[in-house]
């Protein structure tokens, strides 16, 4: 059986050609017509990503985004006829690792599904430590002087690549890539939400960072 993939989408069409897009490349694909039955679905199979449509009937794509981060840090894809940007920064800011407008490439779809799972780190207990942050990688766990702050898999893949290298200037496109595998149009939104909630969650002033420092003209960097 192949790695499990959570399809939520009420049209069937999309359904049906994600699935065949999908399969084609060895992936199990469990479907559902609404947000309700995919929640249900994916408390019972237990899938290692979902690919969620907004707009469903009895709970939408943003309902069940935080439905399935209060108990799963499994990573989510928004699919959207929604293409604005407060769109995506609201997905984005709710848990999701990702987001792609409508209409879209079927292939660009399951390239970021296999470069969110190829990034997925497993660590093999090694732990990386930048001043008074401490990221544990066999867990993958954030402490800030010793406690614990919770991170989404976007957020902790960010912040991995960087404590790796502490000083070192990463540039947007380089940070994606090392997350995420390929670059694709509009990631710049998606890179700037994660960076501000890794901000807000580290930071004692998120408009003052003194951890994750923006340079101008240039990228991030994580101060060592």
């Amino acid at each position: 059986m192949g790695t499990k993939i959570l399809i939520a989408e009420d049209d069937a069409d999309i359904r049906d050609l994600l699935r065949l897009y999908l399969e084609s490349e060895g992936f199990e694909v469990v479907e559902a017509r609404d947000g309700a039955e995919a929640l249900e679905k994916a408390s019972a199979c237990a899938p290692a990503l979902a690919i969620l449509d907004v707009m469903m009937p009895r709970m939408d794509g943003f309902e069940l985004t935080k439905a399935l981060r209060r108990s799963s840090e499994i990573p989510i894809l928004i699919l959207s006829a929604k293409s604005r940007d407060v769109d995506k920064i609201l997905g984005l800011n709710l848990g999701a690792d990702d987001y792609i407008a409508k209409p879209f490439n079927p292939m660009e779809v399951v390239a970021r599904v296999k470069a969110q799972l190829r990034r997925s780190e497993r660590g093999a207990g090694n732990q990386l430590t930048v001043g008074e942050l401490t990221l544990d990688t066999a867990r993958c766990e954030l402490r800030k002087n010793g406690a614990l702050i919770p991170l989404t898999p976007m957020e902790y893949k960010i912040l991995a690549l960087l404590m790796r290298s502490p000083g070192r200037i990463f540039t947007k496109v380089q940070i994606y890539e090392g997350i995420a595998g390929e670059y694709f149009e509009s990631s710049d939104v998606t890179m700037m939400v994660h960076i501000s909630k890794l901000r807000e969650k580290l930071e004692e002033d998120p408009r003052n960072p003194r951890h994750i420092l923006t340079i101008r003209g240039l990228g991030y960097k994580i101060e060592a």
